[in-house]
């Protein structure tokens, strides 16, 4: 986990996996019940690749100057119960 940060009843994380954007995609993919977004925020639970949104559009040197690696995602914790949350994250990991 590069970095956290929680504030109210609300959390943003962002994890770097040890593995290549095609697999940290599928990652994302996998996941039931946070929806894929370009942007995070609101009360539903959300994930992005920022490769693939928020940096779509930085060139690959500049991301990783920025500390922004292929296989990042970013999760946005919304208001959902917690032990589903964590099922459906865990089921996606497990499938890579």
């Amino acid at each position: 986990m590069t970095d956290t940060t929680a504030q109210g009843m609300s959390t943003h994380t962002t994890f770097a996996f040890d593995t290549t954007a095609e697999e940290t995609a599928a990652v994302v993919d996998r996941l039931r019940l946070f929806a894929i977004a370009p942007g995070l925020g609101g009360v539903e639970s959300l994930v992005t690749q920022p490769i693939t949104t928020t940096h779509h559009g930085v060139s690959p040197g500049e991301r990783a100057k920025r500390g922004i690696a292929d296989s990042m995602i970013s999760l946005s914790v919304g208001l959902e119960d917690a032990h589903d949350l964590i099922a459906d994250l865990t089921q996606a990991l497990d499938a890579s």
